[in-house]
């Protein structure tokens, strides 16, 4: 008696097959030359990577509290200088 194969177990085969496929096939060179044509197009853009975006960030809101305290700290100066 063959035991049934679970739903999960086939479709597990179906990706690994789909997989080696496409590795072996020309849709592996296709995906060769979208990513360097990617590359190409990023590398000539002014971006930045995750990690320096949130440094700045954090950066920035550093530089916004100090400068609401400030702004802070001057009105009180005014209302002293102005009794």
């Amino acid at each position: 008696m063959v035991s049934p194969v679970s739903p999960a177990k086939i479709l597990e085969e179906l990706g690994h097959k789909a997989s080696d496929l496409l590795a072996s096939g020309p849709a592996k060179d296709v995906e060769k030359n979208v990513k360097a044509l990617l590359g190409s197009a990023f590398s000539k853009l002014d971006l930045v990577t995750r990690d320096e975006f949130e440094l700045q960030r954090e950066m920035l809101a550093k530089t916004r509290e100090k400068l609401e305290a400030l702004e802070q700290r001057i009105a009180q100066l005014d209302k002293q200088s102005g009794d």
